[in-house]
């Protein structure tokens, strides 16, 4: 494989140096309901998940990058697929290996999340890595051969068409990736992203269940990249309303990708159902999944881990569908507070053609939650 460049290293470097941003939303004294979060508050609460990015920020023109959710890690049980479904609430994007994923109602590697003209070069990206990794068998075949690559639209402030996401991004976030706290914002395949016409990006948050639950875990990842300032509500508070600002008479547009995890062990239908209630997270915070948007969800199990075994019969462990409403409420409030940290994370940022988009004031947010008597402390 081709050696990093020069502008790869220095973005890299960049990548792996941003810690998690500080405050997060409950920093901030904004509450959420359903439960409580695990002890990181992120995706990689489910045991086994781990996340890796890489941002590209350079000169005037550069604002993207990647972001990698690996179900089971980047070691040996890589290569084992975990039971998944997937949901389209709204069509206008990209989520590629949908098919393969709907047929078998197995994930097979990775979920990667890019800009929107960077979906080709990141999956295939992916499959050359797998071949590297783990060499093609004698009957030509390898692992994560229908990777499920994901997109929302950058080009306000990335230059977009510059192709500037390369196949070492991608390979570099695969190799990065980790537990542990999740950087949130600008960063990863969030970096050029927009909510609610305020900075945004990647967000993060979990649900842990207690005993009488099974005490399982459900993490959600999002890259949210959607809304017009009107419309956005936080603790069910209309601070696009409060705050104002924004395009008068904007449409709706722009997209998310939310990765739903968990450790429950749920079959390939169950997840399906459990991808859909992202969509009630979604519209908690004012989203109303327009025309131009493209909401695309996919929730995986680490659980049974001979879910893809080639040979024999297989004994699984299912959860009745009769207790997975505790689960429905972990993936509401999850994807929810996703977006909000997503929010609350975003930094102001200038990028493509002198294009700047604010943050959201973390002052003025906090006086119109407590106008609503909606501020935790």
């Amino acid at each position: 494989m081709r050696p990093l460049t020069a502008l790869a290293v220095a973005s890299l470097a960049l990548a792996t140096a941003l810690p998690a941003a500080e405050p997060r939303a409950r920093d901030l004294g904004i509450p959420f309901d359903f439960g409580a979060p695990g002890p990181l508050n992120a995706i990689t609460d489910v045991p086994g998940v781990e996340v890796g990015q890489v941002t590209l920020v350079e000169g005037a023109h550069v604002r993207t990058g990647v972001t990698a959710v690996l179900p089971r890690g980047r070691g040996d049980a890589a290569r084992r697929p975990a039971f998944a479904g997937y949901f389209s609430l709204n069509g206008n994007g990209e989520m590629t290996g949908l098919p393969w994923l709907e047929e078998a109602g197995v994930l097979d590697g990775p979920v990667l999340v890019t800009n929107t003209n960077s979906v080709g070069v990141v999956r295939d990206a992916v499959i050359a890595y797998a071949a590297r990794r783990w060499p093609v068998a004698g009957d030509g075949w390898t692992v994560w051969s229908l990777p499920v690559v994901a997109e929302t639209w950058d080009g306000g402030l990335n230059d977009i068409y510059g192709m500037h996401v390369k196949a070492e991004h991608a390979w570099q976030a695969l190799d990065r990736a980790s537990g542990g706290p999740v950087a949130e914002g600008n960063v990863g395949g969030g970096t050029g992203m927009v909510c609610f016409e305020w900075k945004c990006g990647i967000g993060t948050a979990s649900r842990a269940l207690g005993k009488t639950s099974g005490g399982y875990t459900v993490g959600v990842l999002v890259q949210a990249n959607f809304g017009a300032r009107y419309q956005a509500r936080v603790a069910g508070v209309p601070v696009g309303q409060e705050i104002g600002g924004g395009r008068r008479g904007r449409e709706e547009t722009g997209s998310i990708i939310v990765v739903v995890a968990t450790d429950a062990p749920l079959l390939p239908h169950q997840l399906k159902r459990l991808a859909r209630r992202a969509a009630l997270g979604l519209a908690r915070t004012g989203s109303v999944a327009g025309n131009g948007s493209g909401d695309l969800f996919v929730a995986f199990s680490t659980a049974n881990p001979e879910a893809g075994a080639a040979e024999g019969v297989v004994d699984l462990k299912m959860l009745p569908n009769d207790r997975m409403d505790r689960l429905f409420e972990a993936t509401v409030g999850a994807t929810e507070e996703a977006i909000v940290n997503a929010l609350v994370a975003g930094r102001t940022m200038t990028g493509h053609d002198g294009r700047t988009v604010p943050s959201i004031d973390h002052a003025q947010l906090q006086a119109v939650l407590r106008k609503y008597g909606r501020l935790a402390r």
